[in-house]
């Protein structure tokens, strides 16, 4: 006989024990009252989180650590975190559900004083949060909230799985530049903050802010300076030059620009 197939150790949900379904809800349709506490309940995680993430970056932007890239990449991954914790509050209130406030415990980052201890932790809480949503997701299969389940898979336990694999590459390179784990601030937090692609890529623009590349500047010069060489070449009608030639060397040397500029001195000199 085949052997039973093992179960996965469910890790134990945030729990949310104030919660109450919104009553008389008309938009509510195949939402478990359990998967709405579950969701409330790994909402208020995530802005836990956020808040840990925030005080790291808090502290790296500090006088005496000062590695300003390291500050800007946690305080990015706190914001993505708190967009995170917004976009389950928008989904609880498209199904019909709601969120209910709770008290934010202080983070527990007070050791994290060297960057090692701080990827480290970012990693485990990362870890933690991935295990909430895989939970989720098949609380979400059990009752049978098709929609709840591949919500959660497509917009949350993808980015995770990323995100715990950007701090894996950035705890072997810590370990290769031999990182201070005690705040001493080595020579390797200072290569780390000034080299390593994923901090210095939080404090870069993107290149979708930059504007449009401006026009040559071969057209713009050219129709500053059409009103000004006929002027100097019709001038010289005056020592003599017939009416002719200086109509026809005006009216060729004109250059052509896309604002009009010449065709409306060309226009001026005819009917002179």
């Amino acid at each position: 006989m085949a052997e039973p197939r093992s179960k996965r150790p469910r890790v134990t949900l945030p729990a949310c024990p104030a919660h109450r379904p919104l009553p008389a809800s008309r938009v509510r349709h195949g939402f478990p009252p359990a998967v709405e506490e579950a969701l409330c309940g790994v909402t208020g995680a995530q802005l836990e989180l956020h808040y840990c993430l925030q005080a790291l970056g808090e502290y790296f932007d500090q006088s005496h650590v000062a590695l300003p890239n390291i500050s800007k990449f946690f305080l990015h991954q706190a914001l993505e975190e708190r967009k995170a914790a917004e976009a389950l509050m928008k989904y609880q209130q498209e199904r019909g559900g709601h969120y209910c406030s709770k008290t934010i415990q202080k983070p527990n980052c007070d050791y994290a004083v060297g960057l090692m201890k701080a990827l480290e932790l970012a990693m485990v809480q990362w870890k933690t949060m991935l295990r909430y949503f895989e939970e989720l997701y098949a609380l979400s299969v059990e009752n049978a909230d098709p929609h709840s389940a591949s919500t959660i898979k497509k917009q949350f336990i993808r980015p995770k799985i990323q995100k715990i694999k950007l701090m894996g590459d950035l705890l072997t390179n810590a370990h290769r530049l031999d990182c201070s784990q005690d705040g001493r601030n080595s020579l390797g937090d200072y290569f780390m903050d000034r080299l390593q692609k994923e901090f210095r890529t939080s404090t870069e623009p993107e290149s979708s802010d930059h504007c449009s590349p401006c026009p040559p500047l071969q057209q713009c010069t050219g129709a500053a300076e059409g009103p000004k060489r006929p002027q100097r070449e019709c001038s010289q009608h005056r020592n003599g030059i017939g009416p002719i030639y200086a109509t026809i060397h005006c009216t060729t040397m004109l250059p052509q620009c896309n604002d009009g500029t010449g065709a409306k001195v060309k226009q001026g000199r005819e009917g002179l």
